[in-house]
């Protein structure tokens, strides 16, 4: 994705998953989880907007077409991450 203005986010991309995680965890899995689970959420983590998609894909061009300066965190609604290597989910 394009560079964000805040370098804290280029520099350090760790403050960026952290950031996301926590909109997600405090802000919005309430209200996605019960409708949307299983879908993709691409995350602005500086204003909190948010872009839903069927793939991973789809969530990260729609958010991408909005914001086009922006980066995202991306994850599957209701999961731990948004893609796994090898063995089950494991749901909360």
């Amino acid at each position: 994705m394009s560079s964000l203005p805040n370098s804290d986010f280029n520099t350090n991309g760790s403050f960026l998953a952290e950031k996301g995680q926590a909109l997600y965890e405090n802000q919005l899995k309430a209200t996605l989880e019960p409708h949307h689970f299983g879908e993709f959420v691409a995350i602005e983590p500086v204003t909190g907007r948010y872009f839903l998609g069927d793939t991973a894909t789809s969530a990260l061009v729609t958010a991408s077409k909005s914001m086009p300066k922006s980066q995202f965190f991306l994850m599957r609604v209701g999961y731990p991450a948004a893609h796994k290597i090898g063995g089950p989910w494991l749901k909360k």
